[in-house]
């Protein structure tokens, strides 16, 4: 790709219904709250520096890298959507939406006070988006398998739904994001099958849909969505042991998983571990009631 490389190593219903499944969805805001393992990497560029800093909720940090890296690399979609990444999740903890009770907690989820979004920052997430868009479709259409391209496009569709979700409240809007982001990772993962960043996304589908009531997941398929509980957790687990950039967030998002089917020990473990692994981020430490 032109001006960038690609860094990473690897990589409906009723309303009630609805509110439901995006209460557990909710937990994909936590995904900034944790780091990538770099283990086999050289060294961290400045996308995964912002990353990291972001996962201590160090916002501002984040922003600078994400900018130095937009500056060397002016035609990578990555940059202006890590940009996006850094608006949402410093939206995210300004309006307490990291609480993770929110997830666990169905009443707590859906009597949630109306929130007050800052405008500016609205404008910025959307504009870095529309950036990043911009950037990735030059990209695809010199080169239609271009991976990280795709891999932008499929992190930008799941910030979209993040944010209508959980701070427009609008749970339709978020669910099509949410299978256009699966659609593109499918896409992905034919061209690279060891994308395991990107099973990400169909994981979070396949989960989502498999907890909703049996007549509910029969009209989601009618819609071409797969519901899938068991299926996605499996590639949820794929991309918490192989990931890169959302090997955290896999994780993370087990460890919620395990909570709600009242699976503690596993939960808390998992949290356990993102805590130890970042003690600047109190938000593990007080992930769950259960835990403390």
């Amino acid at each position: 790709m032109k001006g960038g490389r690609n860094y990473r190593a690897s990589i409906p219903s009723n309303k009630g219904s609805m509110k439901a499944t995006h209460k557990w969805f909710a937990a994909a805001c936590l995904l900034m709250v944790c780091a990538p393992c770099w283990a086999d990497a050289p060294a961290p560029t400045e996308i995964e520096r912002g990353f990291q800093s972001m996962y201590n909720l160090e916002f501002d940090q984040a922003h600078r890298s994400f900018s130095t890296w937009e500056r060397l690399h002016p035609n990578d979609p990555l940059g202006p959507v890590s940009q996006a990444a850094g608006y949402l999740f410093g939206e995210f903890a300004r309006l307490g939406i990291l609480e993770s009770e929110l997830f666990t907690n169905d009443k707590t989820f859906e009597g949630r006070a109306k929130l007050a979004p800052d405008s500016k920052v609205r404008d910025e997430f959307n504009g870095a988006l529309s950036r990043g868009d911009q950037l990735a479709d030059a990209a695809l259409k010199q080169n239609p398998e271009d991976n990280n391209a795709l891999f932008a496009k499929i992190l930008a569709l799941g910030l979209r739904s993040d944010y209508v979700a959980l701070i427009d409240k609008e749970d339709f809007a978020a669910l099509h994001y949410m299978k256009q982001s699966r659609i593109l990772a499918q896409q992905l993962l034919k061209q690279k099958p060891d994308e395991y960043d990107a099973l990400l996304a169909v994981g979070v589908e396949n989960y989502l849909t498999g907890i909703k009531p049996a007549p509910v997941r029969w009209m989601l398929s009618l819609g071409g969505i797969d519901p899938n509980k068991e299926q996605g957790l499996r590639e949820l687990e794929q991309t918490a042991a192989h990931g890169n950039l959302l090997k955290p967030f896999a994780k993370l998002l087990l460890a919620v998983a395990a909570l709600r089917d009242k699976n503690n020990t596993q939960g808390c473990d998992l949290l356990h571990q993102l805590a130890v692994a970042y003690p600047g981020n109190a938000l593990y430490r007080n992930a769950a009631p259960e835990c403390r």
